[in-house]
């Protein structure tokens, strides 16, 4: 097995691995090629429209280490061409600030560099496995330790495109969640740290998407226009940064893009929720947020929602058992109001653990639905990755 992955690995460097598409290129076959722009980067439109995502080092080495591990030499070159596909770099501790430089380095000037934003003061406030490193309240130390380092990096790079979605799940549990007393004593740090990013990351050469939950969570009838007003607040707060392009959705999500009736449609509830696809949700929530006062582009988070018909409901989130690897990222979308389709959630690192003795296990983990055993949020899951490389579509 080892000689097989090593000549695999040397016909990827040497190109005549498969060639991927341009929006593909990544570590082992374009970053040696890549070439930085000569002048300052000002992004106005869609930034993805002329722009490959580029494939950050740290999930790269996270699946070439995965796929040496695969005996059968098959599925491991399937799971290796994932390292060479663009995905969102997680910044979720001020630990993890140290490895942003080196992931804006190397960005070719037909590349954008792709990371989340995501360590608020009590983050994560309706659910255990993805709790943060700072208390509710510590809202200084997330703009001093966290914001602030890396905004003074971005200054560093400003020939670099930057795409950032901001703080998932914070805003959309404020609309949704804000009965648990957990998001009330959450709520004003959410608000005031997103608005601080806002401000602090609005450079030319960034966009950012504030995350905006997915259909099943929004999308319901009574949630469509408090959740925009929610985001847009924040937003206009800010000062309406004009680097907003404006949301993510179905971030670390397993909604269908366009599946048609939706997962859900024949629900018993169904008739309270017309965004039965991300489709139709960002649909139905563009005019929200435009009416409301704030820029509605959408990306979507496709990297995991290959598989339909998985989940016992909406809010099922962990783990889901028989995903795949969906649509690569592109920004063809043939959608006017969507700007890219985004592989934001890195495929293979845990939703939660299974572990019910863990301080950090949800019940969300432990259900019919999710895959089991895992790990803690964020750590590798060999297992669940090989399924996600055997149930991709389209196929690796």
């Amino acid at each position: 097995m080892k000689g097989f992955y090593t000549a695999l690995v040397a016909s990827a460097i040497t190109g005549t691995f498969a060639a991927p598409s341009p929006i593909e290129q990544g570590p082992i076959t374009a970053r040696a090629a890549a070439a930085a722009c000569a002048t300052p980067v000002t992004l106005s439109g869609n930034p993805f429209a002329s722009r490959s995502i580029y494939a950050n080092k740290e999930y790269s080495k996270e699946v070439v280490s995965a796929a040496s591990a695969i005996s059968d030499s098959s599925l491991a070159s399937k799971a290796l061409k994932v390292a060479e596909v663009g995905t969102f770099l997680w910044i979720d501790t001020i630990s993890r600030i140290s490895v942003v430089e080196d992931n804006l380095k190397d960005v070719g000037c037909d590349q954008i560099a792709a990371l989340v934003i995501y360590d608020l003061p009590g983050r994560d406030c309706a659910a255990k496995a993805s709790n943060g490193e700072l208390a509710v309240g510590d809202i200084d130390t997330y703009k001093t330790k966290y914001i602030d380092p890396i905004v003074a990096i971005f200054k560093k790079y400003p020939n670099t495109a930057i795409a950032l979605i901001i703080e998932p799940d914070s805003l959309p549990n404020l609309v949704t969640n804000i009965d648990l007393q957990t998001c009330k004593d959450s709520a004003q740090g959410y608000k005031d740290g997103v608005e601080y990013a806002l401000k602090s990351l609005n450079l030319p050469n960034i966009a950012m998407y504030i995350d905006a939950g997915h259909g099943g969570w929004l999308g319901w009838n009574d949630n469509l226009k408090p959740g925009a007003k929610g985001l847009a607040d924040v937003y206009k707060a800010a000062g309406s940064p004009k680097q907003v392009r404006g949301v993510a959705t179905n971030v670390a999500g397993w909604n269908s893009y366009d599946l048609s009736p939706g997962e859900f449609s024949t629900a018993t509830d169904a008739q309270w929720n017309k965004a039965q696809n991300e489709k139709l949700y960002v649909s139905l929530f563009s005019p929200e947020l435009k009416s409301a006062g704030m820029p509605s582009q959408a990306i979507i988070d496709t990297g995991r929602n290959a598989v339909t018909g998985l989940r016992k409901e909406w809010g099922d989130w962990c783990n889901v058992n028989g995903a795949g690897f969906g649509v690569r990222p592109t920004g063809t979308t043939g959608n006017t109001l969507v700007d890219a389709f985004v592989w934001a959630k890195p495929g293979g690192e845990s939703d939660g653990t299974s572990d019910s003795s863990a301080t950090r296990y949800d019940s969300f983990c432990g259900k019919e639905d999710a895959f089991k055993p895992a790990p803690e949020a964020g750590t590798w899951n060999q297992a669940y990755f090989e399924m996600l490389v055997k149930n991709a579509k389209p196929a690796l």
